[in-house]
């Protein structure tokens, strides 16, 4: 008994010190198959004993709270606030969505079972992607980006073809555990080994059979290093542009078809009522007049003043000096050879507490808190869908910009409006020298092997690098480091089942956790209208 309760106990640290140890980008991720027995333990337990639901609830809490600070710790080094926002409520939602499916275990008197946690996990991952509190990082098929040899398959299912993998083999293993000592072991002993070993051996299979699809361009990728708490926001603009055209240039021949700067590149703010004529927009072009089959993509922050006939949206804010309200966006620019029109793209996916302020009714009077990106702080505007840029060779690119690059079903929508590669436009210095940076490189392979679509990422500071349809990351920039690349990559106007029809696992998962939850609350209601009785 004295070691079962040390177990109890111990689980939610051995939990969560397996879920760290497995976390891209250096974990060894098969401890992901194994993490999740000390949590079934823990729920065995405290139904074995009796012992009051409060009690699961702060054990299984405790274990998502030392996940989620291991693994995402390195947020402190640009908000501290936001830092211990998104662990403290990140663990709470994990923590309820589990009490859910043990609360709905009880009322089915355990008929369904403990696979029911599959469709609750994955339905609340889908709404985690789709709300104002978005905090997708620690998403459970992100886990195995780094093994992206293991996940090939993803094409077909998305990330989260990976978070039903990892929960489905944890179970299977549990449940040969806790029958070792039975007949019936081998059978489930069997069905577990498969279960793990199958998915790797088919995507292995993928993998090493895949050929890139597509005609090839040649992309040059820019890393500037501009340090963003001591340089990107003083007023250094022009030098900033300067120092990512001149490492360009060393690299610029008549077959470059893609430059990439990174997010910010234009970091002054420019008024788009009058960008076209903007010092910096003609430098790029001036360039550009050198380099007559290319394009440049690169971001900016830029505002919108609203004139007194314009619908003013809520992310508005008032002009402190003139009459009237704007809008500060992170956006997305590109500019060809062949036009001196700008394409413009306004960041959708906005990180909360730093861009945008999440139900701003309720938490509105915790915007103070927020990181002051340089005079960005607060809600931004966002463009309500993807746009896709063409160069002027007619390559259809996605401007996809840092955050959202991990949003896999934003991505798809890019791809069904024409997108052949993606543009990743990022900057990855406010959290150091961290774990922060090289987990959001690898994340961007997931997005790579589900569409099928090369990348080509520029960071400011962190890891520029090219990724193929593989997902195998192709020269990697160090951190830190001003750099450049140019290489070619394969443009791909061919549609992945994931792309097309979208994430069957997310939808399958919701129906079914919407009858769960009615069963549920119909058992509830029976039970107390039999009490009353």
């Amino acid at each position: 008994m004295l070691k079962r309760q040390t177990l109890f106990y111990l689980s939610p640290v051995i939990f969560g010190l397996l879920q760290w140890a497995a976390w891209p980008p250096a974990g060894f991720a098969p401890l992901l198959f194994l993490s999740w027995v000390f949590i079934f333990y823990a729920e065995d337990y405290t139904l074995k004993f009796r012992l009051s639901k409060w009690k699961l609830f702060f054990n299984v809490y405790a274990a998502f709270f030392l996940w989620n600070l291991l693994t995402t710790w390195w947020v402190y080094n640009s908000t501290a606030f936001g830092a211990g926002a998104a662990i403290i409520c990140n663990s709470l939602f994990m923590a309820v969505v589990f009490m859910l499916y043990h609360s709905t275990r009880i009322a089915t008197k355990n008929l369904i079972g403990r696979f029911t946690l599959i469709p609750y996990w994955i339905a609340f991952e889908y709404l985690h992607h789709h709300w104002d509190l978005s905090w997708p990082w620690l998403s459970l098929g992100n886990g195995l980006a780094s093994y992206h040899r293991w996940i090939q398959w993803y094409e077909f299912t998305g990330m989260q073809g990976g978070t039903f993998w990892i929960l489905w083999v944890n179970i299977l293993i549990y449940q040969t555990v806790t029958t070792f000592s039975k007949q019936n072991v081998l059978p489930k002993a069997v069905l577990a080994t498969s279960a793990l070993i199958i998915p790797v051996v088919i995507s292995l299979l993928i993998y090493h059979s895949h050929e890139e699809k597509g005609r090839e361009i040649a992309v040059v990728v820019a890393q500037p290093n501009v340090d963003p708490y001591h340089e990107k926001f003083n007023g250094t603009g022009r030098e900033q542009l300067e120092r990512m055209l001149n490492l360009a240039e060393t690299r610029m021949d008549d077959s470059v078809q893609l430059v990439v700067f990174p997010e910010t590149a234009l970091p002054d703010g420019i008024w788009e009522n009058n960008m076209e004529t903007h010092p910096q927009i003609d430098r790029i072009r001036s360039f550009l007049s050198n380099h007559k089959n290319a394009s440049v993509l690169f971001g900016a922050t830029t505002l919108r003043f609203y004139e007194n006939d314009e619908k003013i949206p809520a992310t508005a804010r008032k002009h402190k000096i003139e009459e009237g309200y704007y809008d500060i966006y992170n956006t997305a620019l590109m500019l060809s050879s062949s036009t001196d029109n700008l394409q413009v793209y306004h960041k959708s996916k906005l990180v909360p507490g730093v861009e945008k302020m999440p139900y701003p009714a309720v938490f509105g009077f915790l915007e103070k808190f927020a990181i002051d990106l340089g005079g960005m702080s607060g809600s931004h505007g966002v463009d309500k869908e993807p746009v896709v840029f063409e160069t002027s060779s007619g390559v259809k690119t996605a401007p996809v910009i840092c955050y959202e690059s991990i949003y896999n079903d934003y991505l798809r929508k890019y791809v069904n409006k024409g997108a052949e590669m993606i543009g990743i436009i990022t900057n990855d210095g406010w959290w150091g020298d961290t774990p922060g940076h090289r987990q959001h490189l690898v994340y961007a392979k997931i997005s790579c092997i589900s569409l099928r679509r090369s990348a080509a990422r520029s960071a400011n500071t962190g890891i520029s690098a090219l990724i193929n349809q593989r997902g195998d990351v192709v020269f990697p920039t160090e951190y830190w480091k001003k750099a450049v690349i140019k290489d070619k990559i394969h443009l791909n106007d061919s549609k992945t089942y994931y792309a097309r029809f979208g994430n069957f696992f997310a939808s399958a998962s919701l129906i079914f956790s919407a009858a769960l939850l009615m069963l549920l609350l119909i058992k509830k209601s029976s039970a107390q209208f039999q009490k009353k009785s």
